[in-house]
């Protein structure tokens, strides 16, 4: 068999394998894999083939919506009529929107990033057999592992 976990880059790691070795599994039957990290600065504009959720024209949206009603309203009083200051009104309004959430992408979002000091996971694979499997997947969880998975194979 096969257990796979992942963790997050800490010394609980380091613990779940001294404990592994401890209760006999082999040094030749753990492998840590760490993975790496993202070089590349993410997209912030998604195209009609990729979409990662994140929207930055609903802000936009709303305010030219807000905004198209106060300056209709009061385009009745001014000279142009209320549909040229509507139109006027919700093309300022999307401008802002879409302003407010590109700063929020760009800044806030990105230093939430730094701050949180997001890093990659580690990925540790044990060969064993069925009888430790309960054992080996205890002592995984108890170290803070994030997932554990196992796979069964005909040649151990």
């Amino acid at each position: 068999m096969q257990v796979f976990s992942t963790f997050e880059y800490s010394s609980y790691v380091e613990l779940a394998v001294s404990e592994l070795e401890e209760k006999g599994i082999r040094k030749e039957d753990i492998f840590i894999v760490p993975l790496n990290n993202r070089t590349a600065a993410r997209r912030i504009f998604d195209n009609i083939h990729r979409a990662d959720g994140a929207s930055l024209i609903d802000l936009g949206m709303a305010l030219a919506t807000g905004f198209s009603v106060i300056g209709a309203s009061i385009g009745f009083k001014l000279s142009w009529g209320p549909i040229y200051w509507g139109i006027i009104s919700a093309f300022i309004g999307f401008i802002l929107g879409l302003g407010i959430k590109l700063f929020m992408f760009k800044v806030i979002k990105k230093k939430q990033l730094l701050l949180r000091g997001k890093h990659s996971e580690v990925i540790l694979i044990v060969n064993c057999h069925s009888m430790s499997l309960e054992v080996i997947e205890h002592i995984l969880w108890n170290n803070f592992a994030l997932g554990v998975s196992k796979i069964i194979l005909d040649d151990l």
